[in-house]
């Protein structure tokens, strides 16, 4: 049987570009001395993208520092991936419709969705699964990869969401959301399981965020950095768990309503005032040892829960063409209420 026969298709491997080091490298940076190099088929930016990846070798070694110092004489070997598709494709994933009609669709999103396509999640994503549902309804502002997107939940948030179908109602509901409800045509609500109790019932947290060190994640930082935008969270207590005079052993159900719309803020906010989002991999990391002080099996369910336990739970907007106000609620996922129905044990 030929080896190119459809039982036995040939695997064609990516070939690596190589490139030697000359005297004039000494000292530059990785990323700049290959940049160089490779321009101008390849950017600064996307080199950097790809030694972060791993794509990149020096002397038959994987290095993902982007200034790293070079010397004359390495060997840099570096191997394109392959293309990603254009456009996103439908496909058969099932989504939880709480409502639809020509011109929106609300769905309440599950925890590990990723909402758009992006960079390691081109597919399996929020969009794939309307493209599939919906067809060529959903509206285009929102660019190839995000059609019919207004606002988003992180892939591990699960709850309530829009989509626009039409142009009209993409511009109505972005403007709504731009706004965060300050004109009353917008209202959004998270439920948040906590590590600890605030000290008052009620709160604002007022702290501007920007990038982290890893510029994946974000902080609080300085109101005059460049990158700093402005950021405010309100939230109210909504059940305590345990003996308040044991902090390290309680926990609290909070909302959280969003004055500003920022990347992570409820995750972040709530880790500045030092009650982070039980569960959070990127902002509670601090407080993970307070599991090991709670008695079982409480103690092992939280060890195994696999998300931040944060749902948004409600979303009320004006519709762009009834200009009726609709209201939209999701209960706490099977896996959250458990995780909150093992601390009122306590």
């Amino acid at each position: 049987m030929s080896a190119h026969s459809e039982e036995a298709p040939e695997l064609i491997e990516a070939v690596p570009t190589v490139l030697v080091a000359d005297a004039d490298a000494a000292g530059q940076r990785l990323d700049q001395w290959l940049a160089a190099r490779l321009a101008p088929d390849m950017s600064r930016s996307r080199v950097q993208m790809l030694i972060r990846q791993g794509a990149v070798s020096v002397d038959g070694k994987p290095v993902n520092e982007t200034k790293r110092k070079m010397a004359p004489g390495e060997s840099v070997s570096v191997t394109m991936p392959e293309p990603e598709p254009a456009e996103p494709q439908g496909e058969n994933i099932a989504l939880e419709v709480l409502y639809e009609d020509d011109e929106l669709i609300v769905i309440n999103k599950p925890a590990g969705l990723v909402v758009h396509p992006g960079a390691g999640n081109w597919t399996g994503t929020l969009v794939n699964a309307l493209i599939h549902h919906c067809g060529d309804s959903l509206s285009g502002i929102g660019g190839v990869r995000r059609p019919g997107i207004v606002h988003r939940l992180d892939k591990e948030t699960s709850g309530v969401m829009v989509v626009a179908k039409t142009d009209r109602a993409h511009k109505s509901l972005s403007e709504a959301f731009a706004d965060h409800g300050l004109t009353g045509d917008l209202e959004r609500a998270y439920l948040a399981l906590v590590w600890g109790i605030p000290q008052r019932p009620t709160g604002r947290v007022d702290a501007p965020l920007g990038r982290a060190a890893d510029r994946v994640r974000r902080a609080v930082v300085p109101e005059g950095r460049d990158d700093a935008r402005h950021a405010v969270t309100h939230f109210a207590v909504q059940e305590g768990f345990g003996e308040s005079q044991q902090e390290f052993a309680t926990a609290s159900l909070i909302e959280c309503r969003l004055e500003t719309g920022r990347t992570h803020q409820i995750r972040v906010h709530m880790a500045h005032i030092s009650h982070p989002v039980i569960g959070d991999p990127d902002y509670g990391q601090a407080f993970r040892t307070k599991a090991n002080r709670l008695p079982e099996p409480l103690k092992s369910q939280v060890k195994a829960f696999p998300r931040q336990a944060l749902h948004a739970w409600l979303l009320a907007f004006r519709h762009p063409t009834t200009h009726l106000t609709m209201r939209f609620e999701a209960p706490l996922p099977r896996d959250m209420e458990e995780l909150v129905g093992g601390f009122r044990k306590l």
